[in-house]
């Protein structure tokens, strides 16, 4: 079975995909057919991807894999493949799980859009793309789902098509990340011709094992910072994170597979997977890559936080949330923390899809308002959304002990006090912390809490097709907490491929009472500062020029539209003046010149070399009448003509002598 599923691990995309590509052979009016396809497809990945995550509780740090030729050229091979280990067997199964209740809730949140069918069709395609990129035993494999995922993303966040603020997200997403991905393929390039091969693990042969490693020799810190600026992209990280609040644009369940279990999932998989590629060569476990990465991942988180706490849309509070949560896991990558930033990631994207999928059901519920002003006093009329939201709340702020999110958040930060560097990533993260939990705090006080608003008079409980998927992943979240707590620390070994034990004694950690004071601290405040909200902010109220500054996403669009889409649009009108005034002059002068010389050819053609050719031709045609008339075949004529020479040559002789 072990065997039989290793090779066979392509199946796990594959049938996603072949779902996705039989409902776009559907009729539009068969939505029904079209969401059973699709839910059965991700339904049959989650039994694939429990059986592939079987094997790998085998033995600590069980790996195996399946590399074959893909095809060659000249002398050159070029072989891919797929690989099972407890990084992508987590990560599978957490992808199918929580992309299986997404599915389900979309059923009921897409119900009456026009084209349910074609959303469906989208969203298994999202998901075996996805899937792809964890599976992949090659850079080259991964990269090409890497694409794929991109492309996913550009379909479902203009889905709405006849949208221009979806259609302009779309294509912000599109190009933002693109500019990521051009250093990821050359990252892959320089990789290729340094190591001689695109695969991960290869029997020792492969790029991240020892022999590998040593071919690129110090090349590998670049080699490694490339392939990040794919990550930096897709996972939404400062300075590429623009495209990420405005991804919002598209349907709710596209958010959530988005932040929770897709797209920005896989630029933290990523540096995680080549992780050996930015160690390589380490000192105290630093090295000048890992040390972007933790410094990109600590403003990202900061910055990302400070944003939160001044915007009004319920999914852009979510999504700058997501922000600052890769952020931090990218940090936890930087410092070593490894299996700490993938816990986070798993737990993440339960906590996170719960999170987007309640904000769906209070739009739904609200009559598709987003703006939290106009909600408020929703706990009493939605009390599932409200107690399954609150659950994400928690997870998101990182309260611990029932809650998954507050244990990986504590191991983070636990990570981030042996960083030798510098003592600032850990400081900061704290400073994170409180944030985290004073703009969730702001957020379900302005939703569910105070008096009802425009958009709460109307307001009602979503469908059970809505609310189970929200009950799964709240119970999900918290019985992962189970797996996560230091007491019996399962997860972290299993990442690790290290013997889990059980010891109640580690509950008792500094680190863990630290963590619960911020959280308490970030709530209290909230409670402060909120618990008589109107529509009105009290933040903008107290001070109005740093909360604009902050509910402008500190500028940053602007900058862009001044610098990199300014000096773009410069560019292009210098080259449109050029072209019109400069370049267009020049073709025109030679094509003048060519005609001049055309009509000089043409003319001294006609007046000279034929009109020489007509005369001369013309001559001797009046010569062969003449000498023709000579020949008359008459005597007399002969003799007359022989008497005028004789005359002719006595008159020279005579003239001569």
């Amino acid at each position: 079975m072990n065997h039989w599923i290793v090779a066979n691990l392509w199946l796990i995309p594959a049938i996603p995909l072949a779902a996705a590509l039989s409902i776009l052979c559907l009729n539009s009016s068969r939505g029904k057919g079209a969401a059973a396809l699709a839910v059965l497809g991700q339904i049959v990945a989650l039994v694939m991807a429990v059986i592939a995550f079987v094997p790998t509780l085998q033995a600590p740090g069980w790996r195996a894999f399946h590399n074959f030729t893909w095809f060659t050229f000249g002398e050159q091979a070029l072989r891919i493949g797929w690989v099972l280990d407890p990084l992508a067997a987590a990560m599978l199964v957490m992808i199918t799980l929580v992309g299986l209740c997404i599915f389900v809730f979309s059923v009921g949140y897409m119900a009456d859009d026009k084209n349910f069918t074609r959303f469906f069709a989208y969203l298994s395609f999202f998901s075996a793309a996805m899937l792809g990129v964890v599976i992949a035993n090659s850079l080259l494999l991964l990269f090409v789902c890497w694409e794929l995922v991109g492309l996913a993303s550009y379909l479902l966040i203009g889905f709405w098509i006849d949208k221009p603020s979806a259609a302009a997200a779309a294509k912000k997403a599109f190009i933002t990340t693109r500019i990521g991905d051009i250093g990821f393929f050359l990252g892959i390039l320089w990789l290729y011709s340094g190591s001689g091969t695109l695969l991960f693990y290869d029997n020792g042969h492969g790029c991240l094992e020892n022999a590998g490693l040593l071919l690129l020799g110090a090349s590998a810190t670049f080699v490694a910072l490339l392939i990040f600026c794919g990550a930096v992209g897709k996972s939404g990280q400062f300075p590429l994170h623009v495209w990420l609040p405005d991804a919002m644009e598209g349907p709710t369940p596209v958010s959530a597979l988005i932040h929770a279990a897709t797209m920005v999932a896989a630029g933290v998989f990523l540096v995680a997977r080549v992780y050996p590629l930015f160690s390589a060569g380490a000192i105290d476990g630093v090295t000048p890559s890992l040390t972007v990465v933790v410094s990109i991942g600590v403003i990202t988180a900061v910055m990302a936080a400070l944003i939160a706490l001044a915007q009004f849309d319920i999914k852009r509070i979510l999504a700058y949330s997501t922000v600052s949560q890769l952020g931090l896991m990218m940090v936890s990558l930087g410092v070593g923390g490894v299996a700490a930033g993938i816990m986070h990631l798993i737990a993440h994207g339960f906590f996170k899809a719960l999170l987007f999928l309640g904000a769906g059901s209070v739009i739904h519920g609200c009559d598709h308002e987003q703006d939290i002003r106009k909600m408020g006093g929703l706990r009493w009329l939605m009390p599932v959304t409200f107690l399954t939201y609150a659950i994400g709340m928690m997870n998101l702020s990182g309260v611990p002990f029932f809650f998954s999110g507050g244990w990986t958040k504590e191991e983070i930060l636990q990570a981030t006090t042996h960083w030798h560097v510098s003592h600032l990533p850990h400081y900061l993260m704290l400073v994170g912390v409180v944030l985290t939990a004073l703009y969730m705090t702001r957020q379900m006080i302005y939703v569910f809490f105070g008096n009802k608003r425009a958009a709460s008079t109307h307001a009602h409980e979503s469908p059970r097709v809505m609310t189970m998927p929200l009950m799964m992943l709240a119970g999900c979240s918290i019985v992962l907490s189970i797996a996560l707590t230091p007491a019996w620390p399962w997860l972290h070994s299993y990442l690790n491929g290290e013997p889990a034990h059980f010891h109640i004694a580690r509950l008792i950690q500094p680190m863990l009472f630290v963590s619960l004071a911020l959280v308490a601290a970030g709530i209290g405040l909230g409670w402060l500062i909120y618990r008589n909200v109107a529509e009105t902010d009290p933040v903008e109220q107290a001070q109005p020029a740093l909360f604009h500054f902050l509910e402008s996403k500190m500028w940053l669009d602007e900058l862009y539209d001044w610098t990199v889409i300014g000096l773009s649009k410069m560019a292009a009108r210098l080259s449109d003046w050029m072209d019109r005034n400069v370049w267009d002059g020049l073709v025109r002068a030679f094509a003048g010149l060519g005609q001049f010389f055309g009509i000089f050819s043409a003319d001294f053609d006609e007046r000279g070399i034929n009109a020489g050719v007509d005369e001369a031709t013309g001559g001797t045609r009046g010569l062969g009448r003449l000498m023709s008339a000579l020949h008359s075949g008459q005597i007399q004529t002969y003799l007359r003509a022989a008497a005028v020479s004789v005359l002719a040559l006595l008159i020279l002789y005579a003239w001569l002598t």
